[in-house]
C-alpha cells in the first residue's frame, strides 16, 4: 500500500480514537461524577449524555464547513475541540462548567464522526476503501479499550479525584493528532470541487494511482452533473432510498444498546453483584474483544462485503442479547454468564455494525450530497446515542430494569436482522461515483 495513502488514513482515523476514548472514558468516571456534584436520575443521565448532545450538534452542523473550507481544516478544529474539552473537564470545579467542556467534546466527537470517514473514502481506492474507512472503526475500539485499561490503572494508583485524570489525560493524544494533521494533504475530491484540478491530480499521484488522469475525469464528470443539478436538496425524492438506509442503519446500530453497555458496562456488571475493581477489569475484557473482532472484520471486509457482515453479526446480537435479558429476568446471573454473553454481544456488534456503520455511511450517498448525507447520518446515530444513554441509568433503577433494557435491545436486533437482508444493497468494489448513479436511479 501507497505510504502517503496509508498516512492520511491514519491520521484521520486517530480522531475515531479519540472519539473511542471519550465514549468510554465516562463509564469509570459516571458514578464519581454522580457524587461530586450530587446527581440523580434524570440529571444523572443528562450529564452523562450531554457530549452526545454536542455530537448531534457537531454531526449536523459540519457539512456545510467541510464543503466550504475543506475535511483537512474541519479535522484541525475537532483537533482544537478535543484538546479543549479534556483539559477543562479535568479542571471543572462546577457542574456546569462540566457540562460545557463536555458538550464542546461532543462537537469535536460528531463533526469527526462525519469528516474522518469522509476523508479516508475519497482518497481511498475502491478495492481498498471498506478496510481503510474501517481504519477509523479500528482506532474508535482502540481508543475504547485504552480507555478501559487507563480507568481501570487510574483507579489503582489514584484515590483522590481520579475521575478527573481519567477525564484530563486525553488532552496528550488530543495534542498529537492536532500536530499530526498537518502532515496530510486535503482530500483531491474536495480540491477538484474548489477548482484546484491540478493540486488534485498531484494528490492522487502522490497517493499512489497510477491513472490519476482518468480518477480526474470520472470527479469531473461527477461534479459537473452535481452543478447541473446545483438546486437539489438532500431531502428529495431522488435520495429518499439512500436516506432511508442510512438514517435506519444507524438508528439500528444505537438501539442494539451498544452505548449504553459502553457507557455503563462497570455499571452493568456492578447490577450482577461484582465489586467496583471486579467490574472495571471486566469493562476492559470487553474493550479487548470490540478490538480483537473489529481487526477481524476489517480484513474480511471488502473480500465478503458490508452486507454479509451485518447479517451474521445480527444472528449473533439477537442470541446474546436474549440471553442477558434472561439472566436478568431470572436474576440468575451464574458468576460470569453475564460477561460471557455481554462479550459474545460485543464480538458480534464489532465484527457487523461497529465495522459497516461508517464505511456504509460513506459510500451510500453520491458525491452531490455526500457531506450532507453522512451528516444526517451520523447526527441519526448521535440522536440515538444521547437518548439511549440519558435513559438507561433510569431504566436500570427499575425493579426490572436489566431486563426491559436488553429485551428491547434484543427485539430492535431481529428487526436489524430484516433490514439487511431485505433492503440494504451491497456497496463493496463500486466506485463513489458508480454508487452515486445506482442508488439514485
Amino acid at each position: 500500500m501507497n505510504k502517503q495513502l496509508f498516512t492520511g488514513c491514519l491520521v484521520a482515523a486517530l480522531g475515531g480514537l479519540l472519539f473511542g476514548a471519550d465514549t468510554a472514558v465516562i463509564s469509570g468516571a459516571e458514578q464519581s461524577i454522580k457524587e461530586v456534584f450530587h446527581l440523580e436520575g434524570f440529571w444523572h443521565g443528562f450529564t452523562n449524555a450531554i457530549a452526545l448532545i454536542g455530537t448531534i450538534v457537531g454531526s449536523i452542523a459540519c457539512g456545510i464547513p467541510l464543503d466550504k473550507y475543506g475535511r483537512k481544516k474541519v479535522l484541525l478544529l475537532v483537533a482544537v475541540f478535543y484538546i479543549i474539552s479534556a483539559i477543562g473537564c479535568g479542571l471543572a470545579h462546577s457542574w456546569p462548567a462540566f457540562l460545557i467542556y463536555r458538550f464542546i467534546g461532543g462537537l469535536g466527537i460528531g463533526a469527526s464522526s462525519v469528516a474522518g470517514p469522509m476523508y479516508i473514502s475519497e482518497i481511498a481506492p475502491p478495492r481498498l476503501r471498506g478496510r481503510l474507512v474501517a481504519l477509523f472503526q479500528f482506532n474508535i475500539v482502540l481508543g475504547i479499550l485504552l480507555a478501559y485499561f487507563s480507568n481501570y490503572y487510574i483507579n489503582n494508583i489514584i484515590s483522590t479525584d481520579a475521575w478527573r485524570w481519567m477525564l484530563g489525560v486525553q488532552a496528550v493524544p488530543s495534542i498529537v493528532f492536532f500536530f499530526l494533521l498537518f502532515i496530510i494533504p486535503e482530500s483531491p475530491r474536495w480540491l477538484m470541487k474548489s477548482a484546484r484540478t491540478e493540486e488534485a491530480r498531484k494528490v492522487l499521484v502522490a497517493l499512489g494511482n497510477t491513472d490519476a488522469d482518468a480518477i480526474v475525469a470520472d470527479i469531473a464528470e461527477s461534479l459537473k452533473e452535481e452543478r447541473s443539478g446545483h438546486s437539489e436538496k438532500l431531502f428529495s425524492r431522488k435520495f429518499s432510498f439512500p436516506i432511508m438506509c442510512a438514517v435506519l442503519l444507524a438508528t439500528f446500530n444505537q438501539f442494539s444498546g451498544i452505548n449504553a453497555i459502553m457507557y455503563y458496562a462497570p455499571r452493568i456488571f456492578s447490577m450482577t453483584g461484582l465489586a467496583r475493581d471486579t467490574a472495571l477489569f471486566q469493562a476492559v475484557l470487553i474493550g479487548v474483544t470490540n478490538m480483537v473482532f473489529t481487526i477481524i472484520a476489517m480484513f474480511v471486509i471488502d473480500k465478503f462485503g458490508r452486507k454479509t457482515l451485518l447479517i451474521a453479526g445480527s444472528v449473533g446480537m439477537v442470541v446474546f442479547l436474549g440471553l442477558t435479558a434472561w439472566a436478568f429476568y431470572t436474576q440468575n446471573f451464574g458468576g460470569y454468564m453475564v460477561l460471557v454473553y455481554l462479550v459474545g454481544f460485543i464480538a458480534s456488534f464489532a465484527f457487523s455494525q461497529g465495522a459497516v456503520i461508517w464505511v456504509f455511511l460513506s459510500e451510500i450517498f453520491p458525491n452531490s450530497v455526500r457531506a450532507k448525507g453522512q451528516a444526517l447520518g451520523s447526527f441519526t446515530h448521535w440522536f440515538w446515542a444521547a437518548v439511549m444513554t440519558w435513559l438507561f441509568p433510569m431504566v436500570a433503577e427499575l425493579s426490572y430494569g436489566g431486563t426491559l433494557a436488553f429485551s428491547f435491545f434484543c427485539v430492535a436486533m431481529v428487526l436489524h436482522l430484516v433490514f439487511a437482508v431485505k433492503v440494504l444493497p451491497e456497496t463493496k468494489e463500486r466506485s463513489l461515483e458508480e454508487l452515486g448513479k445506482a442508488v439514485t436511479h
